[in-house]
């Protein structure tokens, strides 16, 4: 029952994190749209009001004027949204389910004993540290650089090279699906961590100065707009790093770091090609795709890297009992799935039960590779690929 009920609580967290994240994403995707579509005002009225920039939209039936104010409006308007929960409900929503997944079953998720062999508790204290040290090296070399005269350009070299140095760590003590896993979290952690020290702070700072009567000080504004440029580049790296745990095939790989560097790489390459289009087509100026074509062929690189090798003619022809798939399934798989030990619902004991779980067994230890957990039990692929070719045979009991 207690898996049961810990199955429930995962899944109303997921469900809740990608809810909370739908919005936290789609609002960053627009307004760095926005702002990046804004042409400079012609009316009169509107320069006189302070509108540094604005731009027509029709959506659902209506239009859409809107305006953008550098640095600040005369007045602050009676009716003012805040953009902030989003970005904390995903990270707390996020946390826990990590918490529920990874933290409270550290032995089973974060460890693979033959990657690095320390105690849970270590294991929670070292992953916890990851979230904590990158954002005091990504927030330091922001501070350090990012007011400096090509201060982008270097805080996106310094970054990049701390989320290499952080895959690269994260992949020799954690199982492969945690340390992937473990580097999008990080990377998450510094995104609400801007919105939560210096973007939404900055903006009660500009407000306190607005209604104390006193000059607005465009660093903060400058300020924010730095830090949310870097969250939407962090997007979808983070989110191909999230997904990734569902396919042991990345995780799994001997290189599994670098892997997961060059598939946010190219996350990082095609979101820009995104950005740099909105201010492409206000310019009237091509579309740079190259971004987005590099991104795509360093994701196509690696399909053909990580291809698996075909199996020797002989082997592939090969027929295959079911007195071999059993032998498999008893060394590999029956002691998480058994009569006492049900993991996922799934028992593999019994023939008739092996039968039943043909098709799951199937996806996840052949197609996903997800399965055994951290590869715990040392399945071969030529193991993976017998269970492969009785699966597609049609599962017989003979």
């Amino acid at each position: 029952m207690d898996a049961y009920v810990l199955d429930w609580v995962n899944l109303l967290l997921r469900w809740a994190h990608v809810i909370v994240a739908i919005a936290w994403i789609g609002s960053s995707f627009y307004f760095v749209f926005l702002d990046s579509s804004l042409t400079k005002p012609a009316d009169p009225e509107l320069k006189a009001k302070g509108v540094d920039g604005e731009l027509w939209a029709v959506h659902g039936g209506g239009f859409y004027h809107p305006q953008k104010y550098m640095v600040a409006p005369k007045s602050i308007p009676e009716n003012l949204h805040w953009f902030y929960w989003e970005s904390y409900s995903t990270w707390l929503t996020g946390f826990a389910l990590f918490t529920v997944l990874y933290l409270y079953q550290a032995g089973t998720f974060l460890i693979d004993k033959n990657v690095h062999a320390w105690s849970p508790a270590a294991a929670i204290a070292a992953a916890l540290g990851f979230l904590v040290v990158f954002w005091i090296v990504y927030d330091g070399i922001c501070r350090l650089f990012g007011q400096r005269e090509g201060g982008d350009r270097i805080v996106g070299i310094g970054v990049t090279v701390a989320v290499v140095v952080a895959s690269w760590l994260a992949c020799q003590f954690f199982a492969g699906r945690a340390a992937f896993l473990l580097v999008g979290a990080m990377m998450a952690t510094s995104m609400s961590a801007n919105v939560f020290f210096w973007i939404i702070p900055g903006q009660r700072t500009v407000i306190a100065q607005m209604k104390a009567g006193q000059p607005v000080d465009p660093v903060h504004g400058q300020r924010a707009k730095q830090r949310s440029v870097h969250n939407t580049y962090f997007t979808l790296p983070v989110l191909i790093a999230m997904l990734s745990n569902h396919y042991g095939f990345l995780y799994g790989a001997a290189h599994n770091w670098l892997v997961l560097v060059l598939i946010m790489l190219a996350g990082a390459l095609i979101r820009h090609s995104f950005v740099a289009r909105h201010k492409a087509l206000v310019q009237g100026q091509p579309v740079p795709w190259l971004y987005a074509g590099v991104g795509t062929a360093v994701i196509v690189g690696l399909a053909v890297w990580l291809a698996p090798a075909p199996l020797p003619k002989a082997a592939a022809a090969a027929p295959v009992s079911f007195a071999q798939v059993q032998a498999v399934i008893a060394q590999r798989c029956a002691m998480c799935h058994n009569e006492q030990v049900i993991s996922k619902n799934i028992q593999l004991h019994t023939p008739e039960l092996i039968a039943k779980n043909a098709q799951a067994l199937y996806q996840q230890a052949v197609v996903l590779k997800a399965m055994p957990m951290n590869n715990a039990t040392q399945i071969t692929d030529a193991e993976r690929a017998l269970l492969g070719r009785w699966f597609e045979a049609g599962a017989p009991l003979n």
